[in-house]
C-alpha cells in the first residue's frame, strides 16, 4: 500500500494597508470638506469641465458669489466619504459640448486621484463621475448692445 501525504499550504496573513496618517506617534484625521475641496479643484482643472454641480447647486453658487464677501464654493457638486485610510469621491458636473465624455471622465479620475492621494495620503478607492448637462456655446450670455449716448 502506498501512503498519501497531505500537504498543508499556508498563506501569509493579509497585510493591512499602510498609511502615513496612522503612525506609532499619532493619528492624522482629515475632514470631508478638505477632501471635497481638493477633489473639486482638481476636477475643475481638467479641460472640458464647464462647471461642477447640478442646476440648482450652480444657481445657488452664482448667487453666493454675487454677495459682497462671498467666496467660490470649490466643493460644489462634490460629495465624499472619508475613512481612516481611504476616500471615495462622487462628482456631478456639466461638460463642454464636443468633448468625449469617456475621455473627460478618465482625465478627471486621474487628476482627482493624484491630487487627493498626494495631498492627503488617503487611498482613493473610487471616483464616480455624473455628467448632468452639456454646455453649448450659445448658452453663454450675449454681451449687451452698446447704448447710445443721450448727451454729447
Amino acid at each position: 500500500m502506498t501512503e498519501s501525504s497531505a500537504k498543508t499550504v499556508t498563506t501569509p496573513p493579509v497585510a493591512s494597508r499602510q498609511s502615513a496618517l496612522v503612525t506609532p506617534e499619532g493619528t492624522t484625521t482629515i475632514a470631508d470638506t478638505v477632501v471635497s475641496k481638493i477633489a473639486g479643484i482638481a476636477a475643475s482643472e481638467v479641460s472640458g469641465v464647464h462647471a461642477l454641480g447640478g442646476g440648482a447647486a450652480r444657481a445657488m453658487g452664482t448667487l453666493r458669489e454675487r454677495i459682497p464677501g462671498g467666496r467660490t464654493n470649490h466643493s460644489q457638486g462634490v460629495s465624499v466619504e472619508v475613512g481612516e485610510t481611504e476616500a471615495a469621491v462622487d462628482l456631478d458636473l456639466v461638460a463642454e459640448y464636443g468633448v468625449s465624455i469617456t475621455d473627460l471622465a478618465n482625465g478627471i479620475r486621474r487628476n482627482v486621484i493624484s491630487a487627493v492621494e498626494r495631498m492627503t495620503g488617503l487611498h482613493v478607492v473610487e471616483v464616480n463621475v455624473a455628467v448632468n448637462d452639456v454646455h453649448l456655446p450659445q448658452d453663454d450670455p450675449q454681451p449687451a448692445p452698446p447704448q447710445e449716448q443721450r448727451v454729447q
